[in-house]
């Protein structure tokens, strides 16, 4: 599905005609009447914790990851109490959070179906329920050796002398092999990746900067790493330019018909360029999980906690809790270089 055929309703707009469904549904008999209760009690919830006057479409896993955490928090009206004090953990039961993670997944495939968003998020979302404690962040970061794998995949595609058994306008190496680093070294939303244009990155004191519009209209100057900048700057001077037929002058990332590529065709580029990997070092990633990526190894790296909050675009620091996964041996690592005592000697 195209942008352009998406339907960019609002957050109450799509729960409201989702109700009315729901409700047909449950007047011809099709959905049992307690059911039906429970999916619109839901949704609704979902609507006041999302903001009911956001872009349905514009909502991507971590806004619902947040959706989720809310819900978790949010006193539960069943109880007399409200459940748990706030500030003691969550106040809805493990259940209930499962329970609400299943009304949302029914109600995004439905608006897949209808036509109002272009990309699932559910299925960039990280937490996961649980059978005790509720829901849990799943892991989705790469480690380092899987990271390096796709990175390394990505540069050789980069590098790699075109094919010459395929039409000019079918080459999408080098577009493929920029997708994949700016997803593994910036971190962007899908989303800002496919708005991306052209006149976006700029050049500044012999730097490439990449000037990113991300949501709630703020935007934020990021500077590429060397090597990202030399794939940019080759593929707008010849991977591009095979691409482009005039119909998005300004869009940074063609499909091979020259139309301004999709948030839904990201994920069959990072899958192709992951068949280039080694099998030993391969995991599959969403452009999501190399969000989580660019997080956790520039925090691992005791990157300054508020750049790296820059880089992602959030507006609180709280907010990287989220995209924080733990590494195999970094607490081994750490502790090898502590300030205090200098690092270990080897022997």
């Amino acid at each position: 599905m195209r942008p352009s055929d998406v339907e960019r309703v609002t957050v109450c707009e799509a729960v409201g005609r989702y109700t009315e469904m729901i409700r047909a549904k449950a007047a011809t008999g099709a959905l049992a009447a307690s059911t039906a209760e429970v999916y619109i009690r839901d949704v609704h919830t979902f609507a006041e914790l999302a903001g009911g006057e956001g872009v349905l479409d514009d909502l991507d896993g971590a806004d619902v990851d947040e959706v989720l955490l809310r819900f978790a928090h949010k006193p539960d009206g069943r109880r007399r109490d409200g459940g748990p004090p706030a500030g003691a953990g969550p106040r809805q039961s493990g259940s209930s959070q499962a329970r609400f993670l299943r009304s949302l997944s029914a109600f995004f495939r439905y608006a897949a179906v209808a036509g109002w968003v272009q990309l699932n998020p559910m299925e960039a979302v990280t937490l996961r329920p649980k059978v005790r404690g509720g829901l849990r962040a799943e892991r989705r970061a790469l480690t380092a050796e899987q990271a390096d794998g796709l990175v390394g995949a990505a540069r050789g595609l980069a590098e790699a002398a075109p094919d010459p058994a395929r039409r000019r306008d079918q080459r999408t190496e080098l577009r493929d092999a920029l997708i994949v680093l700016l997803l593994a070294a910036v971190g962007p939303r899908v989303s800002e990746l496919t708005r991306a244009d052209v006149e976006d990155f700029y050049v500044n004191g012999g730097v490439r900067y990449w000037r990113i519009f991300g949501k709630g209209g703020r935007t934020r100057d990021v500077p590429l790493p060397g090597a990202v900048a030399r794939v940019l700057e080759v593929y707008l001077a010849e991977g591009r330019r095979a691409l482009d037929r005039g119909r998005e002058p300004k869009a940074l990332l063609l499909s091979w018909r020259g139309r301004r590529l999709a948030r839904g065709d990201v994920q069959g580029v990072i899958d192709r360029v992951l068949e280039r990997v080694d099998p030993r070092a391969r995991r599959g990633v969403t452009p999501h999980g190399l969000r989580h990526t660019t997080a956790t190894h520039l925090l691992a790296a005791a990157t300054d906690m508020d750049a790296v909050r820059r880089v992602l675009g959030h507006s609180d620091l709280s907010t990287l809790g989220r995209y924080r996964d733990e590494l195999p041996g970094e607490l081994e690592a750490a502790m090898r270089v502590h300030p205090l005592l200098g690092r270990d000697d080897p022997g």
